[in-house]
């Protein structure tokens, strides 16, 4: 059971503010938020030898803790997001995948109701909007142009809550309904496309301001046809969601983003099923069967990468030890990135007074230790 720190200390750590690390570093927790100064009875709690760094936001998720956000009950729903909180993600967007357009209209009002409770931060409709050419783990026959009139009739179902669509913009539809979203202040992002290089860049210009799992579903770099990877890399708009699991990207292709994006437009996403924090077996990721094994998903027919069983602080941990991205550029793009793309930058993805008590306390080798949210511990620190 989560238990509020009240007053707290958090003292000794390393600290990743905005500004920077700052060593032998504090975090002032009164209630549920950051503070810039301490209550005399405050309570400290010794963390040195520990990292303190903002809570993480996953902007693309579709579940974990053997329960799916694009079919559970809101109560599996809800263990999903406590599976994922207990890793280190304080702030959540539900994705879905492709379903009948009147199925995914229903699945938004139970969403819906999860974000105004403040469970979660959003809907991202992965699908059915997307090309057969790049369908990944998404039903071909359910697929779909992606019409505004549709569109819209999802973003309406959402109530407000509908915060990213990945499109395959190259498709009829694509560029009106990027404006569209463009409009309505929800991301547009571009995914699971088969676009050339000069559509993709139309798509931009247009409005589209992120690259779903940059790499994945999209056609290769190539030196004659650079496609969407060379377009979305290469403009500033635009922000690439990373899967770092070891298995959606390799090292190099990693590397290659960081290098040309920077940091700061970097995403970490984990793109996670209902395996994530669960185990291997047998799961549905929509309509399709998928079979977990040593942790990689597939699909049962036809072998597809279908999702991923990440949590973030796996993917924290993995970008620091082995791909050796600064912790300071991690920090960014697991929790600052995320949150301003998502418009509550102004209460999370940073340690600052004033923000939500989100965070999370690693150990000097990047293992996670505790999780704080809105100043309550999912999982308090054993120090000592």
């Amino acid at each position: 059971m989560a238990t509020r720190a009240d007053s707290t200390v958090l003292a000794g750590a390393r600290v990743v503010l905005p500004t920077g690390t700052v060593e032998n570093g504090r975090v002032i927790v009164e209630g549920t938020r950051i503070a810039g100064s301490a209550a005399e009875d405050a309570r400290t709690l010794d963390l040195s030898g520990h990292w303190v760094v903002p809570g993480f936001v996953d902007m693309h998720n579709h579940g974990g803790g053997g329960a799916s956000f694009t079919s559970g009950t809101v109560d599996e729903v809800l263990t999903g997001i406590r599976t994922h909180r207990e890793h280190g993600t304080t702030t959540l967007v539900a994705s879905t995948v492709t379903g009948e357009m009147d199925f995914l209209a229903h699945r938004a009002g139970v969403l819906s109701e999860l974000v105004e409770q403040g469970d979660l931060a959003g809907i991202h409709f992965e699908g059915p909007f997307i090309s057969p050419c790049r369908k990944g783990a998404h039903s071909e026959k359910l697929l779909r142009d992606p019409d505004p009139a549709e569109v819209r009739k999802l973003m309406d179902a959402a109530r407000g809550t509908a915060k990213m669509f990945t499109l395959a913009t190259e498709l009829p539809g694509g560029i009106d309904s990027v404006r569209l979203l463009a409009e309505h202040g929800v991301i547009a992002a571009i995914g699971h496309t088969d676009a050339t290089y000069e559509q993709t860049v139309e798509a931009i210009d247009a409005g589209a301001t992120v690259a779903t799992h940059l790499f994945n579903a999209m056609p290769p770099l190539a030196h004659r046809e650079p496609g969407p990877i060379a377009a979305l890399l290469e403009d500033e708009r635009i922000t690439v969601e990373l899967i770092d699991d070891g298995t959606h990207l390799h090292p190099a292709a990693l590397q290659l983003a960081y290098h040309h994006a920077g940091a700061h437009r970097v995403a970490l996403i984990t793109d996670a099923m209902d395996a994530a924090g669960f185990g291997d077996g047998l799961y549905q990721l929509g309509p399709l069967a998928v079979e977990v094994k040593a942790g990689v998903a597939r699909l049962v027919e036809g072998g597809s990468i279908a999702g991923s069983t990440l949590t973030l602080d796996t993917a924290f941990h993995r970008a620091v030890t082995i791909d050796r991205i600064p912790v300071g550029d991690v920090v960014q793009s697991i929790s600052a990135n995320p949150a301003r793309l998502l418009g509550v930058y102004d209460r999370v993805g940073s340690l600052e007074p004033g923000k939500d008590a989100d965070l999370v306390v690693l150990d000097a080798d990047f293992g996670l230790k505790g999780v704080m949210r809105r100043g309550e511990w999912i999982k308090e620190p054993q120090i000592g």
